[in-house]
């Protein structure tokens, strides 16, 4: 008797424990929608915004480079901070999203002279673990060449693109995760959320280039075809949110800037991106231009 009291016992244990699991497992409800953004939601202008700073520019004219030749070069660039109105994105800007996990973008480049004077480019940027972002398997490319050259003026032609994505805790950061006060938290976060945001998108850019010793500067004008997307998920209430939202478009974009020769190998350069953007805050508000005002600098070392 004391044997079979102690086998029902476990049974009957086993089976509460089994139903407790499954009435958790019931009561969170998985929440899934596919949602493609018209170009001015405040969500899209965020996707935009974000992935606009990651733009592969050509920095300047398409360098003279023989058959094998090769260069290395570090980009970093500058992404200014966002008011909480601008952060102020989700369903349709309600909700803030913390979107000033990280001021800076970096990037190494490897650019290499192919035959016929072209030039290719390998952009990677790595891993690293940021202010709660991390870009995962992000990498781009790019192919130029010099279309004309006379009396140290060059117009160069470019065209480039990337694939890849980056995670981040955006629309639960770590911070509020658990915090019972429902002003701080009024989306109830229960974890950190697990973001991701695809940043993939190809495009084209025309560069103006003048050249004076050891001094360059130029201008370029360019678009981009954006296939921009996020995937949410986040625990908030009993909810667990998997929506994916996406944004397409085309983003035109313009720079500005100049580079010194320090020696015969490095050179030091710096250049402002500007991307028009256009986003509607309010269901029946206006739609206004909010743009990407970005600053870049490039260090980078030629082979011999």
């Amino acid at each position: 008797m004391t044997i079979l009291s102690r086998t029902s016992g476990a049974i009957v244990l086993a089976l509460a424990i089994a139903l407790v699991a499954a009435s958790r497992a019931f009561a969170q409800v998985v929440v899934h929608s596919n949602e493609h953004l018209s170009s001015t939601r405040p969500e899209a202008w965020a996707m935009n915004y974000v992935g606009a700073s990651t733009f592969m520019t050509s920095f300047g004219e398409t360098p003279a480079l023989a058959e094998a030749s090769w260069m290395v070069a570090a980009d970093l660039g500058y992404l200014p901070r966002l008011t909480e109105a601008q952060q102020r994105i989700g369903l349709h800007g309600v909700k803030v999203e913390d979107l000033n996990k990280s001021q800076v973008f970096g990037r190494i480049r490897f650019i290499l002279g192919l035959p016929g004077e072209f030039v290719a480019e390998l952009g990677y940027t790595p891993p690293l673990s940021y202010h709660g972002v991390q870009p995962l398997d992000l990498f781009a490319f790019s192919i130029g060449r010099r279309i004309f050259e006379r009396d140290g003026f060059t117009e160069s032609l470019y065209a480039f693109g990337q694939t890849g994505r980056a995670q981040g805790d955006i629309t639960c950061p770590q911070r509020l995760a658990g915090v019972d006060d429902p002003v701080l938290n009024p989306y109830g976060c229960q974890a950190p959320s697990n973001d991701h945001i695809y940043l993939n998108y190809y495009g084209a850019e025309a560069t103006s280039a003048w050249t004076a010793q050891a001094w360059h500067a130029h201008a370029s004008l360019g678009v981009v075809r954006t296939e921009f997307a996020v995937e949410v998920d986040a625990l908030t209430f009993a909810v667990r949110d998997r929506s994916r939202l996406v944004a397409r478009g085309y983003l035109p974009f313009a720079t500005l800037g100049g580079s010194w020769d320090l020696d015969a190998h490095w050179n030091l350069g710096a250049e402002v991106l500007y991307v028009p953007l256009r986003v509607q805050r309010e269901i029946d508000g206006p739609t206004t231009n909010d743009p990407l005002t970005s600053v870049r600098l490039q260090l980078v070392y030629r082979f011999d």
